[in-house]
């Protein structure tokens, strides 16, 4: 199964709170949360959630 990911966004004037990130069969396993945008303020300081 992809792995889902939890990720939130660092820059300080965002008002995401979170966001999932699930990955799909296609995609390469190099893949990282680096490799995507924050959905809201299109900042690149998303980080990982981990628990």
């Amino acid at each position: 199964m992809p792995e889902t990911v939890e990720a939130k966004c660092t820059n300080g004037e965002c008002e995401l709170d979170m966001v999932e990130l699930h990955y799909t069969y296609d995609m390469n396993e190099e893949t990282t949360v680096g490799d995507f945008v924050c959905p809201y303020c299109r900042s690149d300081t998303l980080e990982e959630i981990v628990v």
